[in-house]
């Protein structure tokens, strides 16, 4: 199989999971759905590398904790790849350091293994239209739990955020807390449009790829704590 596809065929997503009952509950649902397509199933992270060498995929639902490979190593391996599917990490609350690490890795985000469907749906979808699913408040509260071991804490605030506008780093900081793009216009009193546009020039300014990333800055620079609040920087 080449490694692009027909627009017109539905989101291609493979699974990643070394629990077969886990890959077998995922497929049923999302086989229900008319415009997601199952590309393929591994049970660890090597085969999964090995598997989107030869199968095209839109997006990923990757494990972390695996045998021979980890999820946080194989999601490192496939976004480095040419035409690169997004990644989104299936959690548990005992895995957060993990999660955070895939993250730092180039993942799109977090789901909980027992999201609901329709949850896990909306999130494939956001995902490949390019956005990133960090609006969860379990997200949140994954990030608030384990950041207090995070290194960046407290250190000397980076050259990059002190680039932002004051109005840059509010956005920033309601990003990092996990609120959608309508979320931010609202409690900002601004056209969603011009929130895209101040997200786009905070990813710019941060060198960072995506929401996610952008996320992940936002605590590891202590922007904002452990606890959800801005820092007094």
């Amino acid at each position: 199989m080449t490694a692009s596809h027909d627009a017109r065929e539905g989101v291609r997503v493979v699974l990643v999971d070394d629990q077969r009952l886990v890959r077998a509950g995922f497929r049923m649902v999302l086989g229900a759905q008319p415009d997601i397509d199952v590309a393929g199933e591994a049970a660890d992270g090597a085969e999964a590398v090995e598997l989107l060498g030869r199968v095209a995929a839109d997006v990923v639902l990757m494990d972390v904790r695996m045998p021979r490979m980890d999820g946080v190593e194989a999601t490192r391996l496939i976004r480095a790849m040419p035409r690169a599917p997004k990644v989104l990490i299936l959690t548990t609350f005992d895995l957060d350091e993990y999660a955070f690490a895939a993250l730092k890795a180039g993942a799109s985000g977090f789901l909980l293994k027992d999201v609901p469907p329709s949850d896990l749906i909306s999130a494939i979808h956001s995902v490949h239209a390019g956005d990133a699913v960090v609006a969860p408040s379990t997200t949140r509260r994954l990030l608030e739990r384990f950041t207090v071991h995070l290194p960046g804490a407290g250190a000397a605030e980076p050259a990059a955020l002190r680039q932002l506008t004051a109005r840059e780093r509010e956005v920033l900081v309601l990003v990092g807390r996990g609120l959608s793009n309508a979320e931010i216009a609202q409690r900002l009193t601004l056209a969603e449009a011009t929130v895209k546009t101040h997200l786009g020039r905070v990813l710019a300014k941060l060198g960072v790829r995506d929401r996610a990333q952008a996320v992940v800055y936002a605590y590891e620079t202590g922007l904002i704590t452990p606890l959800g609040r801005p820092s007094d920087r």
